[in-house]
C-alpha cells in the first residue's frame, strides 16, 4: 500500500484519544467492584467473587463483537465500525446508571447488570482494535509505535479518570448515599464521555488503506474467513501478544485495589488512590516505550517486557500483601510500568501482524480472544485463588506463567517495524 496518503492530524488525534471510553468503563467496573458487590449482589462473603465472575463472563462477548465489528470494519470501513461501537457503548453505560439495585428488585438487579455488561463486552469487541487498525493505516510508518502508544496512553487516561471518579465518589458520599445513588455517578460520567467521543468521531476521515481497497474492488466478501485461512500464524502471534498485555493490565493494575483490600493492606478509599498513582505512571511510560519501539523495533521491546513480567510480579505481589503503605505503592507502580510498556508496544505489534484486507477482523479476533481469557477471567480467578489458598503471590505467578509461555513467540517472531523489518 502507498504510504503517501495519510489521514489528518485531527482524525489521528480523535482516534488515538477516544480509547478513553472503553477503558474508563471496564476499569471502573473493576475498581468499583467492592461497591457493586454490595449494591447489586447484596454483599456477603461471596459477593465480590460473584461480581468479578460476572465481569469475566461478560468479557467473553468481546470475541463475538470482534467478529461482527471486524466484518463491518473490513467490508464497510473503519469509520462506521468506530461510530457504531461507540453509540452502543454510550447507551449501555447510560442504562447501567439507571438500573434498580438489589435492595429494590432483589437478584433481578444482578441479572440486569450482567446483561448490560454483555452488551458492553460486545460493543468493545470492535473498539480498541478498530482504533489500532485505523492508526496503523493513517499514521506515518516511521511513527506508528508512538501514535499507537498514544491510544494506549489514552486508555490509561480513561483508567485514571475511572479511579479518580470512583475515589471521589467514595470519599464524598456516606455508605448509605453510595448504596442509594452515589454509585450511579461514575456511570453517568461515562455515558456523557462516550456521547462526546461519538460526536467527535463524526469528523474522522476514512482509512486510506480501506479506501484504496474499495477503489480497487479488492474487499473480501468474508474477511473473517480470510483472516482465519490466510493469516493463521498472525492470529497466533497476536493472541500471544494480547495474552501478556491483558494479564499484566488486568491483574497487574486493575485487580490490585481488590487485592490490597482482600489482604488487609489498605482500605477501599486508600487502595483507589494508590491506583490513581499507578495510572499516572502508565500514562508517562507508554509514549516513551512507543518511541523506543519505533527506534529499536517491536521485537526487542516485547522480549524485554516478557522477561520483566516473568521475573518481577511474584515478589511484587508478596511485597504488597505484607508490606507497608509505601511498599504497596512501590509494588503497584512497578507493576503498572511493566503493564504500560506492554500496552504501548503490544498494540502496534498486534496490528502489524495482519494485511489490510482483513486487518480489522484478524486483529479483532486475535486480540479479543486473548483478552477474553487473560483479561476478563483473570481478576476473578486471582481473587478466587487468593481467597482459597491464602497465598498472596498467586496473581504474580499467573502473570509469570503467561510471560514464560509468550516469550518463545516473541523471540521467534519477525520484526514488523518498517525501519527494522527484514
Amino acid at each position: 500500500m502507498a504510504t503517501s496518503h495519510r489521514v489528518s492530524h485531527t482524525s489521528l488525534a480523535v482516534a488515538a484519544f477516544s480509547t478513553v471510553v472503553e477503558w474508563y468503563d471496564f476499569t471502573l467496573y473493576l475498581y468499583f467492584s467492592t461497591v457493586l458487590a454490595r449494591v447489586f449482589f447484596g454483599g456477603g462473603e461471596a459477593a465480590l467473587v460473584t461480581t468479578l465472575m460476572g465481569f469475566a463472563l461478560a468479557y467473553l462477548m468481546r470475541p463475538v463483537g470482534a467478529a461482527v465489528f471486524g466484518h463491518i470494519g473490513d467490508r464497510h470501513g473503519r469509520r462506521p465500525m468506530l461510530l457504531i461501537s461507540m453509540a452502543v457503548m454510550s447507551l449501555a453505560m447510560l442504562l447501567t446508571a439507571l438500573l434498580p439495585t438489589y435492595g429494590q428488585v432483589g437478584i433481578a438487579a444482578a441479572w440486569l447488570l450482567f446483561g448490560l455488561r454483555c452488551v458492553m463486552g460486545f460493543s468493545v469487541g470492535g473498539e480498541y482494535t478498530g482504533v489500532i487498525a485505523y492508526l496503523l493505516e493513517g499514521a506515518d510508518p516511521r511513527r506508528r509505535g508512538l501514535i499507537a502508544s498514544l491510544a494506549a496512553a489514552s486508555s490509561e487516561v480513561g483508567a485514571l479518570l475511572a479511579v479518580g471518579v470512583a475515589a471521589l465518589t467514595v470519599s464524598l458520599t456516606s455508605e448509605a448515599q453510595l448504596a442509594s445513588w452515589g454509585w450511579r455517578v461514575p456511570f453517568l460520567v461515562g455515558a456523557a464521555l462516550a456521547g462526546g467521543v461519538w460526536f467527535a468521531r463524526q469528523s474522522m476521515e476514512e482509512s486510506p488503506d480501506w479506501l484504496e481497497l474499495h477503489a480497487n474492488e479488492a474487499l473480501h466478501a468474508n474477511p473473517i474467513r480470510h483472516a482465519i485461512t490466510r493469516q493463521r500464524s498472525a492470529l497466533l502471534r497476536a493472541f500471544a501478544i494480547s495474552a501478556l498485555g491483558s494479564i499484566t493490565f488486568y491483574v497487574g493494575i486493575t485487580y490490585v485495589p481488590a487485592f490490597l483490600e482482600t489482604t488487609g493492606t489498605l482500605g477501599e478509599e486508600r487502595a483507589l488512590w494508590l491506583s490513581t498513582a499507578a495510572a499516572v505512571a502508565v500514562i508517562l511510560v507508554t509514549p516513551l516505550v512507543g518511541l523506543l519501539a519505533d527506534r529499536f523495533g517491536r521485537k526487542p521491546a516485547l522480549v524485554v517486557i516478557a522477561v520483566l513480567s516473568a521475573v518481577l510480579p511474584i515478589s511484587l505481589f508478596t511485597l504488597m500483601a505484607g508490606g507497608t503503605v509505601n511498599e504497596a505503592l512501590a509494588g503497584a507502580l512497578v507493576l503498572a510500568l511493566v503493564a504500560g510498556g506492554m500496552s504501548a508496544v503490544g498494540a502496534i505489534a498486534c496490528g502489524e501482524q495482519f494485511s489490510e484486507e482483513s486487518r480489522a477482523s484478524g486483529l479483532g479476533l486475535g486480540y479479543t480472544l486473548a483478552t477474553a481469557v487473560f483479561g476478563g477471567l483473570t481478576p476473578w480467578m486471582a481473587q478466587l485463588l487468593v481467597e482459597r489458598t491464602g497465598a498472596p503471590q498467586v496473581p504474580g505467578i499467573m502473570i509469570a506463567v503467561v510471560a514464560v509461555a509468550a516469550l518463545p513467540v516473541f523471540v521467534t517472531m519477525r520484526e514488523t517495524a518498517p525501519a527494522h523489518a527484514a
